[in-house]
């Protein structure tokens, strides 16, 4: 398992300056083109998102009031904490901001490649093998399986397909913990 702390991220603006985002990890690492990618954005204003052709996109709010999503054809969705919202990356997005700035953490794969599916979870994780996946706490502390790590609100974990930490899984360790776990898996 790869640890992080979304406050020693570096930020970097996004490609069309809306806001800044904090990654994860892009993998694989160090190449050119992502097969799949996690980060935490901090959405600063309303206006446009960038779009990831060929990519789907699971976008959850973090912090904020909400967000609301629309695109050209009738998508019209909210964002609201807690709450995975599934949707292309073809799509033409624009946010509008619900009471100031937010943020979301974002989890991005290649469409037909791989699939991802964010869940919110109170309960211990036991992540599948061969899944990669991302692992995000919200509140209370967790405990990071056989490597004993201590995890608190803003901090997570992350593992690649091939890393050996999936089936030491992740257990909430105070009765107020909650967290956001994104699970990676490789289409066929």
């Amino acid at each position: 398992m790869h640890p992080f702390d979304v406050e020693t991220l570096t930020a970097g603006p996004w490609r069309n300056g809306g806001g800044a985002t904090r990654e994860i990890v892009s993998w694989p690492v160090g190449a050119e083109e992502f097969q799949w990618r996690a980060s935490v954005a901090d959405i600063d204003r309303d206006g446009p998102f960038s779009a990831f052709p060929g990519v789907d996109r699971t976008f959850t709010l973090l912090v904020g009031d909400g967000v609301r999503l629309t695109a050209p054809g009738g998508f019209d969705r909210t964002a609201r904490a807690g709450e995975p919202l599934a949707f292309s990356g073809d799509l033409q997005l624009t946010a509008r901001l619900r009471g100031g700035p937010c943020r979301v953490l974002n989890i991005m794969v290649r469409t037909g490649r791989w699939t991802a599916r964010v869940d919110r979870i109170t309960g211990p994780v036991l992540p599948a093998g061969g899944h990669a996946g991302v692992f995000h706490v919200l509140r209370g502390h967790w405990w990071t399986g056989t490597e004993g790590r201590l995890l608190a609100a803003g901090q997570g974990a992350w593992w690649g397909g091939n890393d050996d930490a999936p089936g030491r899984g992740l257990a909430p360790l105070s009765p107020d913990a909650v967290a956001l776990w994104a699970d990676v898996a490789p289409v066929g």
